[in-house]
């Protein structure tokens, strides 16, 4: 089971909690709003979540673009432009080590880049809504409220 304070998902554990509540909430609302979906819209938006780039994703995404740019510019325009991977390889350095680094808190609260187990919440309520695990005795109540306990579930 996954839990809101799993020491194992470092990120939600340095980010601030408001950010944390607004990304349960947005994922609550995702889950309420395709309650009534059919199976179909339900589907689509899991391949969408399966397409989601998680936000260590972005992180080392951009990390590495910055980090290849100041190499090339520090060998073709000016040495100076080294000085750019030195300070941003220490960062992913720190989020590998921490589970933390100044980007972050941006990556979070801009633009709601979620955690990889965030997605995962979210896809599990999904399946559920589908109906996925009827067979492990959920339920028979109301699809919303099933998948919301199973949410839930996994979010304690």
């Amino acid at each position: 089971m996954i839990r809101i304070n799993d020491p194992t998902d470092r990120v939600r554990e340095h980010t601030d909690p408001e950010i944390n509540r607004r990304i349960d909430h947005e994922t609550r609302v995702n889950v309420q709003v395709h309650a009534s979906s059919d199976d179909d819209a339900i589907e689509r938006h899991l391949e969408a979540l399966d397409e989601e780039w998680d936000v260590e994703r972005v992180l080392m995404v951009n990390a590495s673009l910055l980090a290849l740019s100041g190499v090339a510019l520090g060998a073709f325009v000016n040495r100076k432009w080294l000085a750019l991977p030195g300070v941003v390889l220490p960062f992913l350095l720190q989020h590998a080590v921490q589970g933390w680094c100044p980007p972050l808190p941006v990556l979070r609260r801009a633009f709601g880049f979620r955690t990889r187990k965030e997605i995962d919440r979210e896809k599990f309520a999904m399946k559920a809504l589908r109906g996925d695990f009827d067979a492990n005795n959920l339920g028979s109540s109301e699809p919303a409220k099933r998948a919301l306990a199973a949410l839930e579930a996994v979010v304690r």
